[in-house]
């Protein structure tokens, strides 16, 4: 029982700069905002119950914070071991009791929950009052991937805060020299790149264990990739040889010893390997959509941009930038059909309604540097067309589109300048044409405009078509026409 006493809160703040030192807890406790009476209660392996309808008065703002961070617990003349802290606040409301802190290993799927009931009397003096909660008891162990969820009590739907957290690994100093586990030996490896093959030296295990190696794609959590390779404490050899398909930075070795509670260490062999993450781009034709799924974690910038000619600069399409932090997001999932998980099914980024345009690619900008990658630069792919010709009306100049497929065009006559974008005049809208007309071997015309020719023939002056019925298209331009015998294809 907490009655009213008044609790002092630190607000702790540090980087992951490894020399630093993790605060210590001396005891585990649960502590409420001075004025508040509250009682703590803990729970293991159970979620809140079912979300109840949420009342029109109560806001979902009304969860404020969730912060989160770890704590060394240290017995006098004992092993240390680690805790999660969990600092959380919500304005009291007249239709809530308290607040319920859950964490989940995503490893092993363990669930402990803990809660804090404010009293009847003490919620009739607090409404609309700041409450704030600090956990201390969420124990840990090294490296761990948490799904942290805060809640009301009751559990009101759509209500509801989430953070992923991963405790620190034995690279931290102050873990490294304090956690009983950290003092394992760390296995060393080499790499055959001709056999795709990555071979471990093991160490010796404490007491004389067997010992096991994996490989793993290292996402929130480390997913296998084989079975893992076990070295038994009386064999012959301590090394291990485990065969890969692609080298990928977020392909990483893993080794225990088969002890309980066993820290695991991680090496990542490829961490510099990047290129294979750009090729990941898919087109998928039934809804005419470009995804970007990469097989591992990138965090920075996606943009469709449009390449006007070999080696020039790629220049970004309206509306289609994208941020890219992972692939996690936070969609329902199983839990007891009770809860919100890790979702890791979702494409990274992606574009509907796109146009096969050659001259239309993906670029990539992260904090190593820009990527460019045109996924429709191949022949498998058929895209429109545009042609400038002589018109029949004297003065003009006729602007044909073709394409293998219905389309609707416009046209733009811009003045080229050392600074992007060019200055463009208003759109000419394309006429659309009878099916089946113009040439067979460039394709059926669907649309034509007819420009001025004294506006067109302006030194330089680009004629530019774009696709209108698309949601992301490239444009196609023609520059610097020789107006005398005005002709010329836009490929």
């Amino acid at each position: 029982m907490l009655a009213g006493r008044a609790v002092l809160f630190l607000s702790l703040t540090w980087t992951t700069c490894r020399g630093l030192a993790m605060p210590r807890v001396a005891e585990c406790g649960v502590s409420c905002s001075p004025g508040f009476t509250c009682r703590s209660r803990v729970n293991r392996n159970i979620f809140n119950s079912f979300c109840q309808h949420t009342p029109r008065s109560l806001s979902p703002s009304v969860l404020e914070a969730l912060t989160l961070s770890t704590a060394m617990k240290c017995a006098p003349r004992n092993d240390c071991s680690l805790v999660l802290r969990v600092q959380a606040s919500l304005t009291l409301h007249e239709g809530l009791r308290g607040l319920e802190a859950c964490s989940m290993n995503v490893d092993t799927q363990e669930t402990r929950c803990q809660s804090v009931r404010v009293s009847r009397a003490s919620r009739r003096l607090q409404v609309g009052r700041q409450l704030q909660v600090h956990f201390d008891c969420f124990e840990v162990g090294v490296a761990q991937s948490l799904y942290v969820t805060l809640r009301t009590v009751p559990h009101f739907c759509g209500i509801q805060l989430d953070r992923q957290y991963r405790v620190e690994d034995c690279g931290d100093q102050d873990v490294g020299r304090n956690l009983p586990g950290c003092s394992a030996k760390k296995f060393s490896y080499w790499v055959d790149r001709d056999r795709k093959v990555v071979r471990v030296q093991a160490p010796e295990a404490p007491g004389g264990s067997d010992y096991y190696v994996r490989l793993c794609l290292k996402w929130f959590t480390c997913e296998d990739v084989g079975a893992p390779a076990r070295v038994t404490a009386n064999g012959l050899s301590r090394t291990v040889s485990l065969p890969y398909s692609r080298e990928l930075p977020c392909l990483c070795l893993e080794g225990w010893s088969a002890t309980p509670d066993a820290v695991r260490m991680q090496a990542c062999p490829f961490e510099d390997d990047t290129e294979a993450l750009w090729d990941a781009v898919h087109y998928h034709p039934g809804a005419q959509a470009l995804s970007w799924e990469p097989a591992c974690p990138v965090s920075g910038h996606v943009s469709l941009c449009w390449r006007p000619g070999p080696g020039a600069l790629c220049h970004q399409l309206e509306n289609s930038g994208r941020a890219a932090h992972g692939r996690v997001s936070t969609q329902q999932v199983g839990w007891g059909g009770r809860g919100h998980g890790p979702d890791l099914s979702a494409p990274q980024v992606q574009y509907p309604r796109v146009d096969t345009q050659p001259q239309l690619c993906l670029k990539f900008s992260t904090s190593r540097g820009f990527w460019v990658r045109c996924p429709f630069k191949g022949q498998r792919f058929q895209a429109w067309k545009m042609t400038v010709q002589p018109a029949a009306s004297q003065g003009h100049l006729r602007v044909t589109f073709f394409s293998p497929e219905a389309a609707h065009f416009q046209v733009y006559l811009c003045q080229q300048r050392k600074t992007w974008p060019p200055a463009c005049r208003p759109a000419l809208w394309a006429t659309a044409l009878p099916p089946a007309s113009g040439d067979f071997m460039a394709g059926p015309a669907v649309a034509f405009v007819d420009v001025p020719r004294d506006e067109a023939c302006v030194p330089n002056t680009c004629i530019q078509g774009r696709r209108t019925d698309m949601l992301f298209s490239a444009p196609q331009q023609l520059c610097d026409l020789w107006c005398p015998a005005s002709q010329g294809t836009a490929d």
